[in-house]
């Protein structure tokens, strides 16, 4: 697990399904808070995802476990962030701890055998999806969205978004900023 302290607040940014905290997507938005004055942290999943109790997605459950109990230590205010598994976990990790905001890439919002369908806090989100993404169709990730109104921003690419990792970046720097113009105001 990598951690960075700094101000503002603190960010959990978990990575996809086989992938790593070193993550193209997560490191850059990790970069992202880091400038802006927010604590970080991306814990490691790569244990989890190899337990084959789990199959095919991992131990989805230990996932699960493991960003709650990172999240209850977190310093406050906490957003969480997450790429497609990690979007799932830090989506349903939501409805348990208290956060401020959920910046999601790729989420799916259901697996496939497992028992919960994705849901999320009623926090201000943002969604990244690409339209073209071959694991998680634009419609099923619309049609979730849509009922709470989440801000969801559909970009030509695949379920990696790798030729939008500036763009969630830049994405993710403004939804900082307004969670931070929201706290002020609220404090004010």
């Amino acid at each position: 697990m990598s951690v960075s302290c700094v101000g503002k607040g603190h960010v959990i940014l978990s990575h996809g399904l086989n992938s790593s905290p070193d993550a193209t997507k997560v490191c850059a938005l990790a970069r992202v808070a880091e400038q802006l004055g927010w604590s970080n942290e991306r814990p490691d999943f790569a244990a989890i995802d190899r337990d084959d109790r789990g199959g095919r997605f991992g131990d989805i459950d230990a996932r699960i476990e493991l960003l709650r109990d990172r999240a209850r230590a977190a310093p406050t205010p906490l957003v969480l962030v997450g790429s497609s598994m990690g979007a799932f976990v830090s989506a349903l990790v939501s409805l348990e701890i208290d956060c401020i905001g959920l910046y999601l890439m790729a989420p799916p919002p259901f697996i496939d055998g497992y028992p919960r369908a994705l849901a999320a806090a009623s926090v201000p989100t943002t969604i990244v999806h690409g339209w073209d993404d071959e694991l998680i169709p634009a419609a099923t990730v619309i049609n979730w969205a849509a009922p709470r109104r989440d801000r969801l921003l559909l970009v030509n690419d695949s379920h990696r978004l790798a030729a939008h990792v500036d763009f969630c970046a830049r994405q993710f720097r403004e939804f900082l900023q307004s969670l931070q113009a929201d706290t002020a105001e609220s404090a004010a």
